[in-house]
């Protein structure tokens, strides 16, 4: 054989895999790295970009374009930026941060784009939608007036909220913000709500609490649970509450109504700030942007209640915020304020004094009121705010050692008693029926001629001779019916019964 024969058969098979393949061409923008930072990058090279626009980075890294100048733009990283390194290619997607959305996230644990971090299945999305999104039009809103129960007798009875408000929970750290927030997670068991639990730069270790208080109270297979801990870039801390809302607005289109916790938006604005100093913006108050108004704005105006044509259903925002010292009046605090529909104030001195949950009644409110309360209920705790504030009055003036009348001393008293009924361990859920009676024994004077000390006791036999002997009237209760002045005299004579019952049963015992 021939040596050029031989060279034949060797490089033969090399020639008809060449000549299969066809050079394929990709069109993209590509564009590289100047310099990166702590949770920001800086390229240069594009020739056209549009705000807010998805990017990737070596590795699979992405950001989102900021700052936007003729040469250069200003990335907003979300992910590590030890990876990235002066010099890496950085290409265009053309399209905006967007999120998996659908029933294949429920009961799932998910960063801040959509991935699942629980050691799960991959996300079975029914489709994707963008983190940002204008918020509905006024005319497709209708009035917020269907109760959203949190199980807790003080914010039920005093400070009510309803399906599609935006109530602001804030207080001094480790006050009851975050147990607020689940427990009112934990009481739609039955409510047909869906819930979403957003945790914003919060400590791995507080995240796994949460979930374990969800998994134990059976919640976590109607709740999805967004995590941006406090280890993760700025970036992704910032995108997250936005995330969890568009997941959220999925099932509000349908028609659900969803209840989401964001804990807390203080963390979220530090995150921007960090990012907008990185990112050479001009800083205002407080070293913030210019624009740390309208990054919360545009998050909670999305929270409303649909009108039917619409879908009808509801998207109930509970955002968390964190003071200090006590000052409600700092800057973050009080633009949340003034775009809430009312704050729930927790105070570190009745924390102190073991009054839990430790809302103070006074300073907390509902622009809503009323209206999203059950009739019932509104004929029972209707002046509660006001009693409660003529009786934290009264004590306040009795320290002084003055002498008092029959007629101060007795408000004293039965104020001291309605205290004493607000108070409610963690995860220990009331019904509506049941915290009517609690609040109507305590209003009505049953409770006076008891020791505070009692009063818990009392209570829960109200509250199981209720349950027990008038079940009707509780069925009419809950489903919205008025109480009338029969019903009223029936429930407190049931009341009597069962509190002089238990105190025969305690002389008996006794003796």
């Amino acid at each position: 054989m021939k040596l050029a024969d031989l060279h034949g058969d060797l490089f033969a098979p090399l020639e008809d895999a060449l000549a299969r393949v066809r050079p394929a061409i990709e069109l993209a923008e590509v564009a590289h790295v100047l310099s990166v930072g702590n949770g920001i990058a800086e390229v240069v090279g594009f020739t056209d970009l549009r705000a807010d626009e998805l990017l990737t980075f070596s590795g699979g890294v992405m950001g989102i374009a900021s700052n936007l100048s003729e040469h250069r733009a200003g990335v907003i990283v979300l992910g590590a930026t030890s990876r990235l390194r002066p010099g890496d290619p950085v290409r265009r997607t053309g399209r905006v941060v967007d999120v998996p959305v659908g029933a294949g996230l429920i009961g799932r644990v998910v960063d801040a784009l959509g991935r699942p971090i629980d050691g799960g299945s991959p996300i079975d999305a029914e489709r994707f939608l963008p983190i940002e999104q204008p918020s509905p039009p006024i005319m497709h809103r209708a009035p917020v007036q269907v109760p959203l129960q949190t199980g807790i007798k003080a914010i039920d009875a005093g400070i009510p909220i309803g399906r599609g408000q935006r109530e602001l929970i804030l207080g001094d750290r480790q006050t009851g913000k975050t147990a607020i927030a689940v427990d009112a997670i934990l009481n739609q068991r039955d409510s047909g709500v869906l819930s979403i639990y957003c945790a914003i730069g919060q400590r791995a270790s507080a995240v796994v609490r949460v979930i374990q208080s969800l998994r134990e109270g059976g919640a976590m297979e109607r709740t999805i649970v967004v995590v941006a801990s406090g280890e993760d870039a700025p970036g992704l801390q910032f995108v997250a509450p936005y995330a969890a809302t568009s997941m959220a607005e999925h099932f509000m289109a349908a028609g659900r109504d969803v209840l989401i916790v964001y804990d807390d938006l203080t963390r979220h604005a530090r995150a921007y700030r960090e990012l907008s100093l990185l990112l050479r913006r001009p800083p205002g108050r407080e070293a913030y942007p210019g624009d740390i108004f309208y990054i919360h704005s545009r998050l909670l105006e999305r929270a409303t209640q649909l009108r039917e044509e619409y879908g009808g259903g509801s998207l109930t925002a509970l955002p968390v915020v964190e003071t200090q010292a006590q000052n409600i009046s700092a800057f973050i605090p009080t633009n949340l304020i003034s775009i809430t529909d009312g704050q729930i104030y927790l105070s570190p001195g009745l924390f102190e004094k073991g009054h839990l949950p430790a809302i103070d009644i006074g300073t907390s409110v509902s622009r809503v009121g009323g209206k999203v309360q059950l009739p019932a209920f509104r004929a029972v705790a209707g002046n509660l705010r006001l009693m409660y504030a003529q009786f934290e009055e009264l004590e306040t003036f009795a320290r002084f050692g003055t002498q008092l009348d029959a007629e101060t001393r007795r408000r004293l008293t039965r104020g001291l008693r309605v205290r004493e009924v607000l108070k409610q361990r963690e995860h220990d859920h009331v019904d509506v029926p049941e915290q009517i009676a609690a609040l109507l024994a305590a209003t009505e004077g049953l409770f006076d001629d008891l020791e505070p000390g009692a009063v818990a006791g009392a209570e829960r036999t109200v509250c199981a001779a209720v349950r027990a002997n008038l079940p009707d009237l509780c069925d009419r209760i809950t489903e919205g019916a008025k109480l009338g002045d029969e019903d009223r005299a029936a429930l407190i004579k049931t009341l009597r019964e069962a509190l002089s019952g238990a105190e025969a049963g305690t002389g008996n015992g006794n003796a």
